[in-house]
């Protein structure tokens, strides 16, 4: 017998599968969202937000500011037009400090009443609004279309998705078009769109932020608040017990169940709350608040209006789903106790800093020249003698005015002794234009030691009395 056929066979059982056995995935499949249209307090002041921010958006760029477009950001010429300021890219430091505030504001906005932001003014939910209303207006209530799309696909359906996607893509394009209209100016991109004449990287852009709207608001919706936006993961570290968040009174709700309206809760051992799930129904992004706070609530305040209208018909007190600390419901404090807290050493700080900044941000851009000046020593000219025994460097001037009209500038030199301009010291710059100057500096040959000096360029407006100093250096050849 061989040495294969002595050694005994391992026998591996096999696991019997119960026929009842249920199969567990870990991965769940995305189920579409149906929120229910709501009214009330908050939702008015949410479609009041989107009213504005919409007004803002698409009308600014109509706007006209003497005889050009009021805001407008030209890149081709780095020039940044804000109704009467005018902004260069050595500007920075401003657009530095706009987003120190708008950091600061998201700040002081959070640690007051949470994700205010997200919940009224975030583009991600303003064109979801929009979008949810076409969707509204053309395939009905939120039962029509769940019941609409659990059909097999007929005429009728397929012209009202046709109808409804043609709207969200006219609205997409639209504000596609309005974007590019802050970097080119709206009139003439019209006109180019009208004689298909416009650029490839215009059509580019307009396509690209069209689609994403279209994408975002239209199918991806509660998935980029609860998954790509950051602002959901980090909006804890930045809320805290005194927090006015969106709430649900969990001791005076529970136990929730359903009852006639007729029937005494306390008789049936039952809390407000008569579990009909219509804060579920109304929440954009499809979570339950009476479960407590999770990240994925974007504080829109959908819950409390929709609950507010179930506890009137129930003849029970509003405020089962409100605005309010964790520590007022804990403490049962009143509105002024609650409000007292919520104006705590932390937000006050923050509104502290946020008010300095601003202030000190208007108050440098109301003292700031209107003109700016870079000076280049012109490489291609050395140092050298010139007739009358003088030492002459060779500079270039860049003159940017940031002002409407044109400007007449006096350039004078100082730092050494007998040091002037031998070059026409007067300059004429255009309306916000930028001009290159060459400016011809002599000095005798004896002010100075061989080797770089330090000296000084002013410039002077003469029609104005701002001026402005810029160093160099003057060398001295061996």
């Amino acid at each position: 017998m061989s040495s294969q056929e002595s050694t005994p066979r391992k026998i591996i059982p096999i696991l019997a599968v119960e026929p009842d056995a249920e199969m567990i995935s870990l991965y769940a499949s995305h189920e579409k969202i149906y929120p229910r249209s709501v009214s009330g307090f908050f939702s008015n002041w949410r479609w009041v937000m989107v009213f504005l921010t919409q007004l803002v958006f698409y009308g600014i760029p109509w706007l006209e500011w003497g005889q050009r477009q009021a805001v407008l950001f030209d890149l081709s010429a780095r020039r940044f037009y804000i109704f009467g300021l005018v902004l260069y890219p050595q500007d920075f430091i401003y657009l530095a400090g706009l987003l120190v505030i708008s950091a600061l504001s998201l700040f002081l906005f959070t640690a007051v009443a949470g994700r205010l932001w997200c919940g009224y003014t975030c583009p991600q939910t303003v064109y979801t609004e929009i979008f949810l209303w076409i969707e509204k207006q053309v395939e009905g209530d939120r039962s029509a279309r769940l019941r609409r799309d659990a059909q097999p696909w007929s005429i009728q359906r397929l012209g009202r998705k046709s109808a409804k996607h043609f709207l969200w893509l006219a609205v997409a394009l639209w504000t596609g078009f309005t974007f590019v209209g802050y970097f080119t100016p709206i009139k003439e991109l019209g006109l180019e769109f009208v004689q298909m004449r416009m650029s490839s990287w215009e059509v580019f852009w307009t396509f690209f932020y069209g689609f994403a709207t279209y994408g975002n608001a239209g199918f991806m919706r509660e998935q980029v608040c609860k998954h790509m936006c950051p602002y959901a993961r980090f909006q804890s570290a930045m809320f805290d017990k005194d927090t006015l968040i969106v709430t649900y009174d969990e001791e005076r709700g529970e136990p929730r169940g359903t009852r006639s309206r007729k029937a005494d809760p306390q008789a049936l051992n039952l809390g407000s709350c008569v579990d009909c799930t219509l804060c579920v129904q109304v929440c954009p992004t499809g979570i339950d608040i009476r479960k407590g706070l999770q990240y994925e609530c974007i504080a829109c305040g959908a819950c409390a209006d929709v609950c507010d209208t179930v506890m009137d018909k129930m003849g029970y007190e509003k405020g089962l789903i409100k605005y309010t600390t964790q520590n007022a419901l804990k403490h049962h404090w009143t509105k002024a106790e609650t409000w007292r807290h919520v104006f705590r050493p932390r937000v006050l700080i923050y509104a502290t800093i946020l008010t300095a900044i601003v202030i000190a941000m208007f108050i440098s851009l109301a003292m700031r020249t209107p003109f700016k000046v870079d000076v280049v020593r012109d490489r291609g000219v050395m140092a050298r003698t010139v007739a009358g025994g003088k030492i002459e460097n060779v500079y270039r001037l860049q003159v940017m005015n940031a002002t409407e009209m044109t400007q007449r500038y006096k350039i004078s030199v100082s730092g050494l002794t007998g040091l002037l301009v031998a070059s026409d010291d007067t300059v004429s710059v255009g309306s916000t234009e930028s001009r290159w100057v060459a400016v011809r500096v002599q000095a005798p040959f004896d002010a100075a030691a061989p080797g770089s000096h330090p000296m000084q360029f002013e410039i002077k407006a003469l029609d104005s009395t701002d001026h402005l100093q810029e160093k160099s250096v003057f060398l001295v050849p061996r």
